[in-house]
């Protein structure tokens, strides 16, 4: 009995050494055609507009990593960093980037966290509001959907928890370097496009933050700044409204894809 089973070992070991395709033919390489993009930033990246419960039905192209790490159809609140999360740029963002590129699917990766300044965003960061790792949160998630598609991205938005310190802008640029950084190291990516998002106009310190911003391209390559010119707050002169979410999404997506085209020349 053991002879036959040392034998039945052996088959099987050769049968994986000489064909390792048949050993591997359930793992499936990721899908070129899913384009995944990774949020992150703190609470007007994970939106806190009013949802509206009347829109169109979700669109099948567009999908979102939940928080159980499965892909499911994206629908408002992306986000699930805290109980008020609602509306924010990622579907508008998703629907503009199919617009160019209908034969596509697209992949949100939510992983904002509201209320977080860049200080937390850093390996072994610890936010103790939410309990979370924001940047290992995030790196771990991206894994999880790097499975199923391709990274083609990143969109950032965060800075109202550090707009009083404006003044220390090399800090804050030092930070993002650092940041922008370590995800095109842990991805292999050195041009992976990082597309951030300005402020809302609405206080004094987040204009004058988002003048500081401005310097970032020239500092970090393969980024640039979208505009929140005009874009309005649901009230509490801090958050985008759902209208002016989707705008930014808008002008997110305009953002990626100029970086994606630089990319490709």
């Amino acid at each position: 009995m053991k002879c036959t089973f040392t034998i039945l070992l052996l088959t099987i070991s050769l049968t994986i050494f000489i064909y390792p395709s048949c050993a591997q033919s359930s793992v499936h390489p990721p899908d070129q055609d899913f384009h995944l993009y990774l949020l992150i930033g703190q609470s007007n990246m994970a939106g806190r507009g009013k949802t509206d419960t009347t829109r169109k039905p979700a669109d099948t192209r567009i999908l979102m990593l939940d928080s159980t790490g499965k892909f499911v159809p994206a629908t408002d609140p992306v986000h699930y960093d805290k109980k008020e999360a609602g509306v924010g740029p990622g579907i508008s963002f998703a629907q503009h980037m199919l617009a160019a590129n209908p034969k596509i699917k697209i992949g949100l990766i939510p992983a904002a966290v509201g209320g977080t300044s860049i200080q937390r965003w850093v390996p072994g960061g610890y936010d103790s509001v939410t309990h979370t790792h924001p940047y290992d949160d995030a790196m771990a998630r991206a894994k999880e959907a790097m499975k199923y598609g391709v990274l083609k991205g990143i969109l950032w938005h965060q800075g109202e928890a550090n707009s009083s310190d404006f003044q220390d802008s090399p800090g804050y640029i030092f930070l993002l370097r650092q940041l922008i950084q370590s995800i095109r190291t842990t991805f292999h990516m050195p041009q992976l496009p990082v597309t951030i998002g300005e402020l809302g106009y609405f206080r004094p310190a987040f204009v004058n933050f988002n003048a500081m911003l401005k310097a970032v391209p020239d500092s970090i390559s393969f980024t640039n700044i979208v505009s929140a010119k005009g874009l309005q707050h649901k009230g509490d002169n801090t958050h985008f409204n759902a209208e002016s979410a989707r705008a930014l999404g808008k002008r997110f997506a305009a953002g990626m894809k100029a970086l994606q085209q630089i990319n490709r020349k």
